[in-house]
């Protein structure tokens, strides 16, 4: 009982911490968060993005677009678009990028040309549209995340989303489940602290 409390003290003090981190660092509202991660802060209640790890692809005035790295499917690439499996392999899964559009499909890779990507999110990650295009790996997903005009800027007042550091291998994550606390533990101090939160904290 001890250390469980020690544990919650813990928490309540690296969210404090972490609240800090995020005035100071905060991304200006004016800046494009394009190529960058969004990840779900503990407040977020909408099931769609619990614990979401989420690549924004677009972030404008009109509003902004991305994918939700963290939510595989059962089925595989084979079984449902065989026709993509050159890109994603076929026994990799299907992964659901968000709750628009669930009837479009994305295919994103990291390249050996970035001249190949319909369009670069960041480094040599990009869209991709032709399952010929070389790539060095693959991810196949079905439908988005979309926010409207200034949707997504009310959300990052809120505090409901940490703005951090995309790196190529979060999206091809061998445990999608634990890429929430991957990307937090990396960046040190509070984050580490914050990823080490169960899922549902009302169980501990």
């Amino acid at each position: 009982m001890r250390d469980l409390i020690a544990a919650q003290v813990q928490l309540e003090l690296a969210g404090a911490r972490l609240k800090m981190w995020h005035q100071r660092y905060v991304v200006p509202m004016s800046e494009s968060l394009r190529g960058q991660l969004l990840v779900a802060a503990p407040i977020l209640s909408d099931p769609n993005f619990h614990r979401a790890v989420v690549l924004l692809a677009e972030h404008g005035d009109e509003g902004a677009m991305g994918l939700v790295l963290n939510r595989p499917t059962e089925t595989s690439v084979g079984e449902a678009l065989p026709e993509l499996s050159p890109i994603a392999g076929e026994e990799e899964p299907l992964f659901v990028g968000g709750p628009v559009s669930t009837g479009s499909v994305l295919a994103v890779a990291e390249l050996d040309d970035p001249d190949d990507a319909s369009e670069i999110l960041f480094g040599s990650i990009g869209f991709v549209q032709e399952p010929g295009v070389p790539v060095v790996r693959g991810r196949i997903f079905v439908g988005y995340a979309g926010w409207t005009a200034g949707q997504l800027e009310s959300e990052l007042e809120e505090e409901s989303w940490l703005v951090l550091p995309a790196e190529p291998d979060d999206l091809f994550s061998d445990d999608p489940d634990g890429l929430w606390s991957t990307v937090l533990r990396r960046q040190g101090g509070p984050y580490a602290l914050l990823s080490l939160m169960p899922p549902d904290p009302t169980l501990n």
